[in-house]
């Protein structure tokens, strides 16, 4: 079978169909980040005069207003997609403008999926050409793959070839997203290697390649929990610029971030609760950042750590559950009694270590703090 050459190809000869950013919906469960927040990018879009990227659909300035928030000259407000530091976000924003790819690394929960799904929407318009990382992702997964059926009826052909999402989104243009990176394995990780480096996809069975839009980028995100799973071998991390994204620094930021979400999330959801008091929030994330810190707020007691990571994805989470408990078996407001349930199952992940730590965090802190009596005695209850 004659097979085109190298010299040959080209992208028009890829048989991928321009994907369309997915519409909204509201009758799904999760929206994609294009579909939830489409009014945003279109009244952004519409000021945006500044220069864009080739193949961009907002400049690095609109999309740096899309994940911070901001009000627009025509008085139209966008919410803010992250709150923690700007210059962090105008870093990995400028690295998405060059030939680098972008690397989020950081605790887990640290909004660094969020971050890249938004990014994504914003720059591409499609969030959605996305490679999960696990211990069982192949090699097929990043590069492509075949229809055997196809394949054994006529041969090797690219009507034959499945693509990846990364295949797609070379050929259109488009930011590919890579989760969790450290949790693939070593000798998967380096076939991103020559697509990073060379902005290539070799197809030797047919002895010809996929070469990279312009506007093709690679954003990962790998957890510091996973360090030494599986470590990215220096040829790897040479080809990507490293944003790290840390817990917020103040208990104001993780606040904000937690109500922010949980209004956002209960919406969705359709939980006919009410929304809960800043006071319960601010409980929640107090306990969250007095364990992980090992010290109380006011500084005047050091306490143990447990062994999980205790951020505010897992705030929003006790949150969340809490007000689903008080919707379906309470009176639709908020108790310590709903909170509690999340709250213990949270931080309580080794049932021997873990115990001991809130055991003592209940007695010294929970049991003497003023106005958190309701907590300890919810707690209690459930011991």
């Amino acid at each position: 079978m004659a097979t085109k050459s190298k010299s040959q190809s080209s992208n028009s000869h890829f048989p991928t169909p321009t994907s369309q950013p997915p519409l909204p919906n509201s009758s799904l469960l999760r929206e994609h980040a294009e579909q939830q927040f489409a009014h945003e990018l279109e009244e952004l879009a519409k000021v945006d005069t500044r220069q864009r990227p080739p193949n961009w659909k907002l400049s690095p300035w609109a999309v740096a207003i899309y994940l911070l928030g901001g009000k627009l000259d025509n008085g139209f407000e966008v919410i803010p997609k992250y709150i923690g530091n700007r210059r962090l976000m105008e870093v990995a924003i400028a690295t998405l403008a060059t030939d680098r790819a972008l690397l989020l690394y950081g605790v887990p929960g640290t909004a660094k999926s969020w971050v890249s799904e938004h990014l994504a929407a914003a720059v591409s318009g499609d969030s959605t050409m996305l490679i999960q990382g696990t211990a069982g992702t192949s090699e097929e997964a990043i590069r492509y793959g075949w229809n055997y059926a196809r394949l054994l009826a006529d041969g090797p052909s690219m009507e034959a070839l499945v693509a990846s999402p990364m295949m797609r989104a070379m050929a259109d243009g488009k930011i590919a997203r890579v989760e969790e990176l450290t949790r693939i394995p070593s000798d998967v990780q380096d076939t991103l290697i020559t697509v990073l480096s060379e902005k290539t996809l070799p197809i030797s069975e047919l002895n010809t390649e996929v070469q990279a839009t312009k506007g093709f980028s690679v954003i990962a995100t790998a957890n510091n929990r996973d360090r030494g799973v599986n470590e990215l071998s220096s040829a790897l991390k040479r080809r990507f610029n490293t944003v790290i994204l840390p817990v917020p620094n103040t208990i104001e930021e993780e606040v904000s971030i937690v109500q922010q979400r949980v209004t956002s999330l209960g919406r969705a959801l359709e939980l006919p609760a009410e929304v809960p008091a800043l006071e319960e929030i601010q409980r929640v994330v107090t306990i969250f950042r007095e364990l992980r810190d090992g010290i109380t707020i006011d500084g005047k007691t050091k306490l143990k750590s447990p062994t999980g990571t205790l951020s505010p994805a897992e705030a929003i989470s006790v949150v969340n559950s809490g007000m689903s408990l008080s919707a379906h078996f309470g009176d639709g407001s908020l108790t310590a009694s709903d909170l509690m349930s999340g709250l213990v199952g949270a931080v309580v992940k080794d049932p021997v270590q873990d115990q001991v730590v809130w055991k003592e965090y209940l007695e010294t802190v929970v049991k003497e703090r003023d106005g958190w009596k309701d907590l300890y005695r919810a707690s209690r209850a459930m011991l």
